[in-house]
C-alpha cells in the first residue's frame, strides 16, 4: 500500500531515514512530508514509532477541484463506506495553496457535504462531526487546483506524546526536539554510554525524548488515541502485535538508560519537567536541577552530549542579556564538558559566536514558520577562541588613575561631538582617538537605522611590543569597562578590535564571516556597515566631507569612482543627480557591498555600473575624455596577487593621476585624496594640472590633521 507521512521543514531527510529503518520502501522526499511503500504493519510501526512525523496519511484520490462544487463532486465519488461507517464521528482538516478555492474552512465544510451527503444517499444515515476527537479524520490538500484527500491515521499530530500537559514559555515541539537529537547524533552517543545534558531544559522536553530514544521506547507508547483504530480497514491483531513488542523494548531499554540531566534557574518550570517526566513513564530515570548559568557547580561523565535551546524573548533581546547568556553557556560547556559533542538551537545564529567555541557543522530547522539553526560544536581544547570584542570588565572601584583620566576625557569628548553631530545630523562619527598616551585606542559611534541604541567600535592600537604584556592586558580590560559604563549600548553593540600598523591589504582581509550588515544614514544616504567582518567598517568616516561634496557636485556629471571600496561616494553621486556613475575596484567582496549599498538606495540601471578591475590596469584602456567628475583614493601600498604590479602611493601617484586625468574631460574636476601620514604630492604635477590642496578633515577628527590629504585637479586652461 501507498501512505504519506507528513513532517515539518528541515526534517524530511530524517524522516525518509527513519521510514527505511521501519520497513518502508519506495520512499521518497516530497514537499511537506514523505511518500513511502509498505505493508498495514510498515504504517503501524510508523504511527507508533515515528519520531518525526506530524501524521500517517493513506491517500484516497485526486482530482481537478477548479471550484467549490468540482471539491465536491470529486469527494462525492470517493467509496467512503471502505474506510468508516455512518456510526462513525468524522473531522475533516484542509489545507489550501496556490489555488481558487481560498478558504481552507469553506474547503472543509464541502468536503464534509460531499461525506454525509455519500452516506446519506446510499445508507440514510450519516456520520455526525465532532472536531475535537473523531473516530476518523479525513485530511483534504487543495494546491493549483488539484486536491487530494487522505484518511489520517493518527488521529491528531503524532508530536503529542501525551506526556505534556503544562510547559515552559516557548517550548519545543516534541518531534522537533527529537530532530535536533537525531541531527546531533545522539543514538550513537548514547548507544555508547555517553550521558545527555540540558542546560537550560524549561519544561524538559529535550531531556525526554533523548531518554526515549536511548532507551529505545517507542514515542507513541504514551498516547490513548489513534485515528487508525475506527478505520475499517484496521487489523487490530497486528496493531496489538506491534504494541506488545513495543511494551518490551521499553522494559529492556530502560535497563541501559544512561544518564540524563536538565537543569534551568527557573524551579517553576523544573517543577513542570519532572511532572512530564513523571508521565512519561521516566520520573525516576531523568535528573532535574536547579542551577544557574552564572554560578554553575556541577560535575559530569566524561563524555556525552549537551543540547539546548536558550530562551530567546523580545525582552531579553531588547536588553541585551542574550550575548551574556550564550557567554556564560559557552563558559559553562568549555569548563565542565571538554571532550563532549554540544549543539545549540537558536534563532539568531551570530548568537553562537558568543560562546567562544568554533563551530564544527550547522543544521537549519524550522520552529514552525521561523528558520533556526543548530550550530554543533566539538568541546575540544583546540577549538576554543577567546571573544576579541569582550576582554574582562574592571569594576570602577578599581579602575586606576589613568583610566579615571580617561573616564573624564571620554566623557568630555562625548558631549562635544554629541552637541556637533545632532546640529549637523551626523549618525556615525568618531569621539576619541588616543587623546591619552596610556588609552590608544580609536572609538567610533554608528546610529543605525533599526536600533535606538548606537554601535560602539573600539580600535586599539597594537602596544609596543617592549611593554609588559600583563600591563597591555590590563590597559585594555580598562579600556572597555570605562567605554561600557559610558554606554548604555547593551553587548552585542560593543565590538573590539586590535589595531596593528597595517600592511599591503591587511585593512581589507576578512576577519569572520557573520555577513552581519546594518543600516545607517549619511547625509541622504543610507550605506551599509559591517562591525565585525574586517578591520574597517565599510565606511571610512574621515571622508565624510568630501562624500558630502560628491553629492553636491554630480548634478548632471559622469562620475566615475577608481579603487571605490564599497562605493559609498558613488552613491552620494548618483543621489545628487549624477547622469552615470562608473565604480571600479578588484574585489568581488566589496563590490557585492557595494551592490547592497546600491539596493538600499534604489540606484539602478545600466547608467551605474559596477566594474570588477585592477585599476592599475583599468586605466590603461578606458575611453579618454569620459567623465566630468572623479574620485581617486587609492591604497598606500598594494602588493595583492591580483595586481600585475606592485603600487605604492608616494612612489607611483604621479603616474597614477596623469593616467586618470587623460579620463577627464576638459572641465572636469579630479578629486585626489591618500591616507598615508607623511605624503608629498609630486610638484611637478603642478606643470600640468590646477592643484588645490583644500581642508577635508570633519569635526571628530580634529586632532588628527593628518589622517589624510585631498588634492582637487583640474586641468589648465587653454
Amino acid at each position: 500500500m501507498e501512505w504519506f507521512a507528513t513532517v515539518p521543514n528541515g526534517m524530511a531527510d530524517l524522516l525518509a531515514l527513519e521510514l527505511k529503518k521501519l520497513g518502508a520502501v519506495d520512499v521518497t522526499e516530497a514537499r511537506a512530508g514523505v511518500h513511502f511503500e509498505g505493508a498495514i504493519e510498515t504504517a503501524y510501526r510508523a504511527l507508533l514509532w515515528s519520531r518525526l512525523a506530524n501524521r500517517i496519511l493513506l491517500p484516497l484520490a485526486t482530482f481537478p477541484a477548479d471550484s467549490p462544487d468540482a471539491l465536491y463532486e470529486g469527494a462525492r465519488h470517493i467509496d467512503w463506506s471502505e474506510h468508516l461507517e455512518p456510526t462513525r464521528t468524522i473531522a475533516v482538516d484542509a489545507n489550501v495553496s496556490g489555488s481558487k478555492i481560498t478558504h481552507s474552512h469553506y474547503a472543509e465544510l464541502r468536503i464534509k457535504d460531499a461525506v454525509v451527503d455519500y452516506f446519506q444517499d446510499k445508507f440514510g444515515s450519516r456520520p455526525s462531526v465532532d472536531t475535537a476527537r473523531p473516530d476518523i479524520r479525513i485530511n483534504g490538500y487543495i494546491h493549483r487546483d488539484t486536491a487530494s484527500l487522505y484518511i489520517d491515521l493518527s488521529g491528531t499530530s503524532l508530536h503529542r506524546r501525551n506526556y505534556r500537559t503544562a510547559a515552559g514559555e516557548a517550548p519545543l515541539k516534541e518531534n522537533l526536539a527529537a530532530a535536533i537529537l537525531l541531527r546531533s547524533d545522539w543514538p550513537e552517543i548514547a548507544a555508547g554510554g555517553g550521558a545527555f545534558v540540558d542546560l537550560m531544559c524549561g519544561s524538559g522536553t529535550l531531556c525526554i525524548e533523548a531518554a526515549l530514544i536511548a532507551a529505545d521506547i517507542a514515542p507513541g507508547l504514551g498516547r490513548d488515541y489513534f485515528g487508525v483504530t475506527a478505520w475499517r480497514g484496521h487489523r487490530q491483531s497486528i496493531w496489538h502485535g506491534i504494541l506488545d513488542e513495543a511494551k518490551q523494548r521499553r522494559t529492556a531499554g530502560l535497563e541501559r538508560l544512561p544518564a540524563i540531566m536538565g537543569f534551568d534557574r527557573d524551579r517553576r518550570v523544573l517543577n513542570i519537567a519532572r511532572e512530564n517526566a513523571v508521565r512519561a513513564g521516566l520520573g525516576s530515570r531523568i535528573s532535574f536541577a536547579y542551577q544557574d548559568l552564572f554560578d554553575f557547580r556541577h560535575d559530569f561523565p566524561d563524555h556525552g552530549l549537551m543540547a539546548t535551546n536558550p530562551p530567546y524573548g523580545r525582552r531579553m533581546a531588547e536588553t541585551g542579556e542574550l550575548p551574556a547568556l550564550y557567554r556564560a553557556l559557552g563558559q559553562v560547556v568549555k569548563q565542565h564538558m571538554r571532550g563532549w559533542h554540544a549543539a545549540v538551537f537558536t534563532e539568531q545564529q551570530s548568537l553562537g559566536k558568543e560562546l567562544a567555541i568554533r563551530a564544527d557543522k550547522l543544521h537549519t530547522l524550522y520552529n514552525g514558520a521561523v528558520a533556526c539553526k543548530l550550530i554543533h560544536f566539538n568541546v575540544a581544547e583546540q577549538n576554543f577562541f577567546a571573544d576579541p570584542r569582550l576582554p574582562r570588565r574592571i569594576d570602577p572601584e578599581h579602575w586606576t588613575e589613568q583610566a579615571v583620566m580617561f573616564a573624564n576625557r571620554l566623557e568630555k569628548n562625548r558631549k562635544q561631538v554629541e552637541k556637533w553631530a545632532a546640529r549637523e545630523s551626523v549618525s556615525c562619527y568618531r569621539v576619541y582617538d588616543a587623546d591619552l598616551p596610556d588609552f590608544s585606542a580609536a572609538i567610533d559611534c554608528y546610529h543605525t537605522v533599526d536600533d535606538e541604541a548606537p554601535f560602539i567600535v573600539i580600535q586599539e592600537y597594537e602596544a609596543p611590543k617592549t611593554i609588559d604584556p600583563d600591563k597591555v592586558k590590563r590597559r585594555t580590560s580598562e579600556l572597555v569597562s570605562v567605554i561600557k559604563a559610558a554606554y548604555s549600548s547593551p553587548d552585542d553593540h560593543l565590538f573590539y578590535k586590535t589595531r596593528a600598523r597595517q600592511r599591503g591589504d591587511a585593512q581589507y582581509e576578512r576577519l569572520s564571516k557573520t555577513a552581519g550588515f546594518h543600516l545607517t544614514m549619511e547625509g541622504a544616504a543610507r550605506l551599509r556597515v559591517n562591525f565585525e567582518d574586517f578591520i574597517d567598517t565599510g565606511l571610512f568616516l574621515d571622508h565624510r566631507p568630501l562624500r558630502l561634496r560628491l553629492y553636491e557636485e554630480a548634478k548632471h556629471k559622469d562620475f566615475l569612482n577608481l579603487f571605490c571600496y564599497t562605493a559609498a561616494a558613488t552613491v552620494h553621486a548618483a543621489l545628487g543627480g549624477a547622469s552615470s556613475t562608473t565604480s571600479v575596484d578588484m574585489s568581488k567582496t566589496f563590490l557585492d557591498w557595494a551592490e547592497r549599498n546600491f539596493d538600499a538606495n534604489a540606484i539602478t540601471g545600466k547608467a551605474h555600473r559596477l566594474v570588477r578591475a585592477d585599476c592599475l590596469a583599468w586605466i590603461e584602456s578606458a575611453p579618454a575624455e569620459s567623465w566630468d567628475l572623479i574620485f581617486l583614493d587609492p591604497p598606500t601600498f598594494s602588493n595583492s596577487k591580483r595586481m600585475k604590479e606592485t603600487f605604492d602611493v608616494q612612489a607611483d601617484h604621479v603616474h597614477l593621476i596623469d593616467k586618470a586625468m587623460r579620463l577627464l574631460r576638459e572641465d572636469g574636476t579630479l578629486y585626489f585624496s591618500t591616507n598615508l601620514r607623511n605624503f608629498h604630492l609630486d610638484p611637478s604635477l603642478g606643470e600640468r594640472f590646477t592643484l588645490e590642496a583644500f581642508a577635508n578633515i570633519p569635526f571628530d577628527f580634529r586632532r588628527r590633521q593628518n589622517i589624510h590629504h585631498c588634492w582637487k585637479l583640474t586641468r589648465l586652461p587653454k
